[in-house]
């Protein structure tokens, strides 16, 4: 089969379609439903079908309209076969004679804000734990295979199957509702949100483990998702601050590793690789989050921390005293050692390698950082501005053999190497 062949390309624009399609889908179906499950098998059975029909008709002229009249048919057969839910039934039907009229488009994008708002919300719900929000997340609202998000983290893809089943399972068992969260719950099911669009963004941009720093697939569905997110609630500071954050960040994609993969540290990377476009987003999104009145969010305080380096035409530039006071206030409101450990750096960078010394003693011992690897990685590079090279070289030394990055290893073993007693 060739790139030229009727049936290949068609087959190619099918799962483009779905790409673009299947989240709106989902989110419709599940709000009609009240399961996510169902919405998603219902969806999927609606792709099987144009699988089958489409390269015989072609590709309709809106093809998620057709996703979604098929997959209501489909709901209401089984509702008939099953005798269930008579009331729903109703719905269900009316809701098929509106979608058959001849805006149909307009018809499927009533509700869209909310429904795809609705499913974000569902798949982060703070009842699943992180990896399963994870995993619905990026199955559900990204679209991605269970392969693809086994491959993006390293792990089986029986694993990631069972946890998206889990999942599924845990909220139609839990009668888990299909809504947008209103006051105190909204914001805090806003924050589960925001922590796995980031984790999944981290994850692209610095990863855990394996052969490769970056995963840029991950990144840009971060960002995707991100970007839908402030669309859907644009009033809500927090999310542009993260979109901010990921842009400037994202920026330094192709600066971030040399031609072989190996990495670049921050101060040696070429500032002309930096994307200017990713960068002048990244700071529009933050003035909207610092208009909204959430320039002190921990989110808008990372992305004003980028922004400082964003800023920078050369590294020594950096602005490293006003850092160092933003690392001060994120403290302030969202206290962390992985905080406390970045505020070190950028002390040490304005008033020397032995006052960020003193910061980073006074956190060494928190228990989330026993087996960071950063932690004696920038105890290392302090030693070694002070001059104390052997005790530099053991901590660059430690830090390779907790890292499970094998070019974060190279480069830390590379380090301690250059290291002189």
């Amino acid at each position: 089969m060739t790139a030229s062949d009727p049936s290949h390309d068609t087959r190619r624009a099918i799962e483009a379609v779905w790409r673009i399609e299947s989240a709106r889908l989902i989110a419709g179906l599940a709000r009609m439903t009240r399961d996510v499950g169902q919405a998603e098998e219902l969806a999927q059975d609606a792709l099987v079908t144009a699988m089958q029909t489409w390269p015989r008709t072609g590709i309709p002229d809106k093809p998620g309209a057709w996703l979604m009249a098929t997959a209501k048919r489909r709901a209401i057969d089984g509702f008939r076969r099953d005798r269930l839910l008579e009331r729903k039934h109703a719905e269900l039907a009316h809701d098929l004679d509106t979608a058959e009229t001849p805006d149909l488009e307009a018809a499927l994008d009533d509700d869209i804000g909310d429904d795809l708002l609705g499913l974000i919300f569902t798949a982060c719900h703070p009842l699943l734990s992180v990896e399963a929000r994870t995993a619905l997340t990026l199955r559900l609202v990204g679209g991605l295979t269970t392969d693809e998000i086994a491959r993006a983290f390293l792990v089986p893809e029986p694993t990631v199957a069972q946890r998206i089943t889990r999942a599924k399972r845990t909220l139609s068992e839990a009668g888990v509702p299909f809504e947008v969260p209103r006051g105190a719950e909204r914001a805090e099911r806003l924050s589960s949100v925001l922590g796995v669009i980031y984790l999944v963004f981290n994850e692209g941009y610095s990863a855990t483990a394996g052969e490769d720093l970056l995963r840029p697939a991950l990144c840009e569905e971060a960002l995707r998702l991100g970007r839908v997110l402030a669309g859907l609630a644009a009033d809500e500071p927090e999310v542009h601050g993260l979109v901010a954050l990921m842009e400037i960040q994202g920026s330094r994609a192709r600066a971030r590793t040399g031609p072989d993969g190996t990495p670049v540290l921050l101060a040696d990377q070429n500032r002309a690789l930096w994307d200017p476009l990713m960068i002048g987003r990244g700071l529009k999104a933050l003035e909207r989050a610092e208009a909204l009145g959430g320039a002190r969010g921990p989110y808008a305080l990372q992305a004003a921390i980028a922004a400082c380096h964003a800023r920078a035409r050369r590294a020594e530039d950096t602005d490293w005293a006003g850092i160092a006071a933003l690392y001060g206030e994120l403290m302030r409101v969202s206290p962390s050692p992985i905080v406390e450990l970045n505020r070190a750096v950028a002390v040490s960078m304005a008033d020397g390698p032995q006052a960020g010394l003193a910061v980073l003693d006074g956190v060494a011992g928190a228990p989330a950082l026993r087996n960071y690897h950063l932690l004696p990685a920038v105890r290392g590079d302090l030693l070694a501005r002070l001059g104390r090279g052997a005790e530099a070289k053991a901590e660059f030394e430690r830090a390779a053999a907790m890292t499970r990055n094998l070019r974060e290893r190279t480069l830390l073993l590379e380090r301690a190497a250059q290291t002189e007693s």
